[in-house]
């Protein structure tokens, strides 16, 4: 069994999943969801209900038997190993992230494991994308506003375009080390998909809609996509993977909307800075195919 401790939001659970979903395919055994960080983190919620995923609950006693499998020393023993960097994944049973770019040892972890973490690249899921594209397909029906901006989507050359402000610009802590994509990156951007896509079509998805309209000012058709909140923003993820182009904001968000995108002759830009905080090694979170601006 493997188990996967979810945190975060809806990008941050789907790579979370990926990463754990593929140690499950390897061992030919069954993925279960640690679901606890949410009973006290209450500005999260678990969001992957709305995907034909593996959808089965860990529970107490079975989150236990892994965690505490030898001791109380030896957790303590495991994070104390972690910080000092002797972290021997082959010999644990909870596996707590080290860093932030891949790490291929995670590719080899054994069976009966808990992860706990964000894995936030391609490569510890690549090989069983077929997979993934199956799970991570939104089970609800659209509605008739989310049906609306489909048609619209399908029917001209479109590009989704992202930006993520909320958190980012509002919480201090989240702004020092994330920060936001600027106007220059935007610019950029929508001037190298309409140097190579003709009479492109701009969907913007943003959580601050309002501000999208006041400074977004694009030289090109453009629709604001603001029919869905927070509890339904799988329907903008959906929307997004549709568009025929994506351009990304430096959220795990968007990362999905782009990754997703099934067209073969997508283009997917994004910013080749991912954090403000620069002691994060981000190599391996852009695919090698997408864009860096």
């Amino acid at each position: 069994m493997i188990l996967v401790k979810l945190q975060g939001g809806l990008g941050n659970q789907m790579f979370q999943y990926a990463t754990a979903r593929r140690l499950a395919e390897k061992h030919s055994t069954i993925l279960k969801l640690d679901l606890t960080e949410f009973e006290s983190y209450k500005l999260r919620k678990y969001d992957l209900h709305c995907f034909h995923i593996w959808e089965y609950l860990a529970t107490k006693s079975e989150i236990n038997d892994i965690v505490y499998s030898h001791n109380n020393l030896n957790k303590f023993k495991q994070k104390v190993s972690l910080k000092l960097g002797f972290k021997k994944y082959k010999n644990s049973n909870w596996i707590i992230e080290k860093q932030f770019h891949f790490d291929p040892d995670i590719l080899e972890a054994p069976n009966n494991i808990l992860l706990e973490g964000y894995w936030q690249s391609e490569k510890y899921f690549a090989d069983i994308s077929d997979i993934l594209r199956r799970e991570f397909v939104v089970k609800y029906q659209q509605d008739s506003q989310s049906q609306r901006f489909a048609e619209l989507i399908q029917s001209t050359e479109s590009v989704s375009l992202h930006v993520r402000r909320t958190d980012y610009v509002q919480n201090t802590l989240t702004n020092k080390i994330h920060g936001t994509c600027d106007q220059d990156y935007y610019d950029r951007s929508v001037g190298y998909i309409s140097d190579r896509v003709s009479n492109p079509h701009f969907f913007i998805f943003s959580d601050e809609p309002q501000w999208a309209r006041d400074n977004l000012k694009l030289s090109f058709p453009t629709t604001i996509v603001d029919c869905n909140d927070s509890s339904r923003n799988y329907e903008d993820l959906r929307l997004m993977s549709m568009c025929k182009h994506n351009i990304i904001a430096n959220s795990s968000f968007s990362w999905w909307g782009g990754w997703l995108n099934l067209n073969p002759k997508k283009l997917v830009i994004a910013p080749q800075k991912w954090f403000n905080d620069e002691t994060r090694n981000t190599q391996d979170i852009i695919p090698e195919q997408w864009i860096k601006m």
